[in-house]
């Protein structure tokens, strides 16, 4: 495939990118609300947009990469009544709701870096563009599209869907989502609960407040995104990125108040992640069933057998495509951890190796295979799968059973520096590689190829006896599709 496809949400099928000024691309991803640590959730959008902004960069587009910080208006339950949930987190630890954005999108930053994820060109903080956002609504409220009511203001869906389609994207029905929220009628000032927040007014007790033509109040949580996309990347950009619980109603009405208040479709491409589960349930700080990056990268939760890398937290997430789910369990963390060392092995040994006068063996399908399958929506396990028959190749080179030429020899490094390390952001991490960790890594890596020698040789009782004896360390030895793995069992 020699042009990039993308699978654009809002037309259901893959479309070729054709971005809207020649080489240049305006991308938004909707960022954190920063009121606890990032959790391995988050690392699925941030890293799958990570490539997708690497890749388009590694094309040769000139890339405006835009995700916000929420640090006001997020209220609990993604709904329009309740607390703010970064006010009710100050509450909590007794801080300025400031202090607590401070402290957890400093421990955002840190953990985006440590999974090699580039920081966005603009970092907009909602609280920041209360004056963009006020005037954002009054356009909406001109065009009819908008009504006050004790102070706050909502967005009539009903009169817009008159004129538009709201539900393009997620595929509802105005009808089905009137009736699925017809039971809270009258017990708001909405003219219809399908109706959303633009505006709130802010009671005497709600910490975080500004003034506007309306009140005292705070804006609505889709509205931000609006007016933040809409400064920085203009009436109409490229691509809009998130996670697929963001689709309905979030996206759903960025649209319809970008239209509302512009006239103008935002975005020409929706792209949306599929989530992390746990035991088949989505992973979130709201289910209470979430683990931290923190946690993940020091072993420190009981579900967690013993630390994993950044760099296997990344590379276990890119081992699936971004639209399908992945199950966290620590089996699948084991093999990502030992596919991960094999690939960098890999690309290690390619450095070192020697050249011939002639190749034994023709490479010339491997580097159109890996970008075939990232120019087809981003499919980074078929391109990491095609790597691993390169490294198949790079092995059997440095065993003298094949032999490159001069020229296949830089392709291949070439391939693999870009690749690699430049697309898919891998790199060798040192962050959790103590020495203790180091050594119990090795020995157990010395036992399973000291069991699996045993078993080729047919004894099995011996090989029985290094299962029983590490059991009553607690460790397990497992085999996968990918190989041994141990796990330790706390």
């Amino acid at each position: 495939m020699e042009f990039l496809v993308i699978y654009n949400s809002i037309a259901r099928e893959k479309q070729e990118f054709i971005s809207l000024n020649h080489k240049y691309v305006g991308l938004y991803v909707c960022g954190p609300t920063v009121y606890g640590d990032a959790h391995l959730g988050h690392a699925r959008p941030y890293i799958t947009f990570d490539i997708v902004y690497r890749y388009l960069q590694y094309l040769g587009y000139k890339v405006r990469y835009v995700r916000n910080i929420t640090d006001v208006g997020h209220l609990v339950n993604d709904a329009d009544e309740g607390e703010d949930k970064i006010a009710k987190q100050s509450l909590i630890e007794k801080l300025e709701p400031m202090e607590v954005v401070k402290c957890y999108a400093d421990r955002f930053h840190e953990n985006m870096d440590q999974l090699n994820n580039l920081r966005p060109s603009i970092e907009p903080t909602a609280s920041g563009h209360i004056i963009e956002q006020i005037e954002m609504i009054k356009e909406i409220l001109e065009n009819g599209y908008g009504y006050e009511k004790n102070g706050s203001v909502y967005f009539d869906v009903e009169k817009y869907n008159q004129d538009n389609n709201y539900g393009k994207l997620s595929g509802r029905k105005i009808e089905d989502i009137l009736e699925n929220t017809r039971s809270l009628d009258g017990k708001s000032d909405k003219k219809h609960s399908a109706d959303f927040a633009l505006w709130k007014k802010a009671m005497p007790e709600h910490i975080m407040r500004w003034p506007s033509p309306w009140g005292d109040g705070f804006p609505g949580w889709h509205l931000e995104c609006s007016a933040m996309s809409t400064k920085y990347l203009g009436e109409q950009f490229d691509i809009h990125g998130g996670g697929m619980d963001l689709l309905f109603p979030h996206h759903e009405c960025e649209i319809a108040q970008n239209i509302a208040s512009r006239g103008i479709e935002p975005v020409k491409y929706w792209m949306h992640n599929n989530m992390i589960t746990i035991n088949g349930k989505k992973m979130g700080k709201s289910l209470g069933n979430f683990i931290t990056l923190d946690e993940l990268f020091s072993g420190a939760h009981k579900l967690v057998e013993r630390p994993y890398s950044p760099m296997t937290i990344r590379f276990f997430i890119l081992q699936a495509h971004y639209r399908s789910t992945v199950d966290f369990s620590n089996t699948a963390l084991h093999a990502a951890e030992k596919g991960l060392k094999r690939l960098l092995a890999g690309a290690k040994t390619l450095q070192n190796l020697n050249y011939s006068e002639s190749s034994s063996i023709d490479l010339s399908n491997i580097k159109p295979a890996v970008f075939n399958a990232l120019n087809d929506d981003f499919n980074s396990p078929i391109a990491i799968a095609k790597l691993f028959d390169a490294v198949k190749v790079i092995n059997a080179v440095n065993d003298g059973k094949e032999m490159l030429s001069r020229n296949d020899l830089s392709d291949l490094q070439q391939l693999f520096n870009d690749v690699v390390f430049t697309i898919l952001g891998l790199k060798e991490d040192n962050s959790d590689s103590n020495d203790d960790n180091d050594l119990v890594n090795g020995l157990m890596e010395t036992i399973i190829d000291a069991r699996k020698e045993l078993k080729a040789r047919k004894e099995f009782e011996l090989t029985d006896q290094i299962r029983d004896n590490l059991a009553k360390y607690n460790v397990q030895i497992k085999d996968t599709r990918e190989g041994t793995v141990w796990i330790h069992e706390k």
